[in-house]
């Protein structure tokens, strides 16, 4: 089954899946665009025995018209839908609809479930009783539903305390793609793009396949990133706050979050986002940093030797980060704004960030490049001074086997060469880290970077080991 890229693990688990002989009810979960009713479509090629997907921000009788109409497109005989007209009586109709499809195994695909469950639907309590009085009591039921709101999806249905607690049998988050698979699937559209181009491609919208889709093979990855982005009707100039919209209620609350966290690399704690964007220290807040987080917006983890009180919150999504810096508030009579830019500063400024970001995000890599992939290690970064001295190190690997391991991310076309002010800077780093740690443990400094470091003295002198842009790709 090779019609399309990358979910090799997730098609593994479908394939498991469609082979049960018991009730499987499977829910899937994922930030919007990053291609869940594609995989799922794609990987049945569309043979459902019955589909249906909510309308965004539509009544309870749209929907409903919406999921009859569905019914009887998939009826072959005279199913009377006419006298429906609540959501228990449109799951008894599903139900008689898949009892006249045999004895055969009967695939329920429920697209953007979230949107189905409008305000006093009762919805949920209907899908429950299809469920648990129904589905449940037969081994040829394979339900799927699919929702982009991850909150809702983990809260009222997955971990849901109602009739539905424990009932869901498998969950699956969809990710963006890695860069490999960013790789193949671009690549699938001509193989005249380098790995540097690639890397480019996701410093500016992440893995996700619906902006990666519009990459045209025959312009340069400048031209494409400046089509896309500062053109008029550009997926990445107008999809910004249609994707927050979608997702959450009251995303301006949100969005102000995510747009704190864009002026801070390393992250922010919950007071310094509490203060910046003058949400009360709250449930309120709980909830928002709970669902940006489930929807891979954003991540929480700890700074090192803190794990009580150091929690960040840090954003991770490449393409809100692209856009909150160089496309809002621009002109769209610009139309070369990005490519008159590609020396600029703030180019600079944003690309070695928007670096460091695929090495926080692809960690699993760089342990497997560094052989410590089955060492038991901590993840996490590291700010501090020593009293005379400060120093930030961004990517800090503690490891079991009494090594700390300290990157340092470098951006470039070209392969760098250590001079001595940059060794000073990172026997800087190294040294205060160290006396403001007290840690016992060895520390290397690995430097990644994309097309690698010329190894002379200085180099030698700081620098243990070093890793290029090709270990995210193979």
């Amino acid at each position: 089954m090779d019609f399309f890229v990358g979910r090799k693990q997730e098609k593994l688990e479908l394939d498991k899946l469609v082979k049960l002989n018991r009730p499987t009810f499977l829910a899937i979960y994922g930030r919007r665009r990053v291609g869940k009713t594609y995989f799922i479509k794609s990987y049945f090629q569309e043979k459902f025995d019955f589909y249906c997907t909510g309308l965004f921000n539509k009544s309870t009788k749209a929907q409903l018209s919406n999921f009859l109409g569905a019914i009887e497109n998939y009826s072959n005989s005279n199913i009377n839908t006419a006298d429906i007209n609540d959501w228990f009586g449109a799951f008894r109709v599903l139900q008689k609809l898949l009892e006249s499809k045999g004895e055969k195994r009967k695939i329920i695909f429920l697209d953007e479930l979230p949107w189905m469950d409008t305000s006093r639907s009762e919805f949920i309590s209907a899908l429950e009783l299809f469920w648990n009085a129904w589905a449940s009591t037969r081994n040829d039921i394979f339900l799927i539903v699919c929702g982009s709101a991850a909150s809702w999806m983990l809260n009222k249905l997955i971990m849901g305390r109602g009739g539905l607690y424990n009932r869901v049998t498998h969950r699956m988050q969809l990710a963006p793609f890695t860069l490999r698979e960013t790789e193949e699937f671009i690549l699938k559209k001509g193989d005249g793009f380098t790995r540097y181009n690639i890397m480019q491609f996701y410093m500016v919208m992440g893995g996700i396949p619906f902006y990666l889709e519009d990459i045209d093979p025959k312009k340069s990855a400048a031209q494409n990133i400046n089509d896309m982005a500062f053109g008029e009707n550009g997926k990445l100039r107008t999809d910004f706050y249609g994707v927050y919209n979608s997702l959450f209620k009251n995303e301006a609350q949100h969005i102000a979050v995510v747009k704190a966290l864009a002026k801070k690399s390393m992250g922010l704690t919950r007071e310094e986002l509490a203060q910046m964007t003058k949400l009360a220290s709250g449930g309120s807040l709980t909830k928002i940093l709970m669902e940006l987080e489930q929807s891979n917006f954003i991540r929480k983890y700890n700074a090192f030797g803190k794990k009580k009180y150091g929690v960040l919150y840090q954003l991770v999504d490449f393409y809100s980060l692209f856009y909150l810096k160089f496309i809002e508030g621009t002109s769209v009579d610009d139309a070369n704004n990005w490519i008159n830019g590609i020396d600029d500063p703030s180019y600079r400024a944003w690309s070695g960030y928007a670096f460091e970001l695929i090495g926080l995000t692809h960690v699993t890599d760089i342990k497997r490049a560094l052989r410590i992939d089955m060492i038991q290690t901590n993840t996490s970064c590291w700010l501090g001074s020593d009293g005379e001295r400060k120093a930030q190190i961004d990517l800090v690997i503690d490891r079991r086997d009494q090594i700390i391991n300290l990157f340092e991310f470098k951006f470039s076309m070209n392969f760098i060469s250590v001079n001595k002010e940059m060794a000073d800077n990172l026997r800087n780093k190294i040294g205060v880290f160290a006396s403001s740690t007290k840690t016992r443990k060895g520390i290397f400094m690995i430097m990644i970077t994309p097309y690698g470091v010329k190894e002379n003295n200085h180099f030698h002198s700081v620098i243990h080991s070093q890793l290029t842009m090709d270990i995210f790709f193979d």
